[in-house]
């Protein structure tokens, strides 16, 4: 019986590939599921083999933490350079929509308060 493996909603593409062609170098035996003509349907990877199952979730663990260290390196090297997203550079990319949100913000806020105080 097939054993669920890697759930696919909110991963970046190169990170469903890469846990693929992990799987494919090991020669784990798997199949993926899509998330529908609707998007409700669950997308995910599954391991055929349930001697296997525990084999590849090892592999997904150490290169999930393998994953998080390069990408916080990333991060971290794009802040020392100046190019990571900031507030500041939000509001320059785009302040009609930064100005919105603060807007709706306050108004999200004035109305909970205003209730507790009269003023």
């Amino acid at each position: 019986m097939s054993k669920l493996l890697f759930k696919l909603r909110h991963v970046p593409d190169d990170e469903a590939e890469e846990v693929r062609q992990l799987l494919t170098e090991h020669n784990i035996d798997f199949y993926e599921t899509s998330p529908g003509n609707w998007g409700i349907s669950m997308p995910a990877l599954w391991v055929h083999d349930d001697d296997r199952f525990d084999e590849a979730r090892v592999l997904l663990e150490v290169y999930q933490q393998e994953r998080a260290l390069r990408i916080r390196e990333e991060y971290e090297e794009r802040v020392r350079q100046g190019e990571a997203e900031s507030l500041l550079t939000s509001f320059s990319g785009n302040p009609l929509r930064f100005i919105f949100y603060s807007v709706l913000i306050a108004a999200v806020l004035y109305l909970s308060i205003s209730s507790f105080f009269s003023f």
